[in-house]
């Protein structure tokens, strides 16, 4: 298939993901880098406690809301 073909088919609102080959596919600039990072018991807790209420784990959380304060799209 030609570019310009997808191209129409991605603009008429088609799903083109058959014609895709995903495996290799990667988000740029978004390689996880480890951090360590130090919290008082107090914080933990509350972070478990807000994870737990909202079904996530504490790392989603953390993730989330730091994306949000940086205004970046999680």
């Amino acid at each position: 298939m030609k570019a310009k073909d997808l191209d129409k088919k991605f603009d008429a609102g088609e799903d083109i993901s058959k014609y895709l080959d995903l495996s290799r596919a990667r988000r740029v600039n978004e390689t996880p880098k480890r951090v360590n990072v130090d919290f008082p018991a107090w914080m933990i807790h509350s972070l478990d406690k807000e994870a737990s209420r909202l079904g996530v784990t504490r790392q989603s959380i953390i993730k989330v809301w730091i994306s949000e304060r940086l205004g970046r799209p999680s």
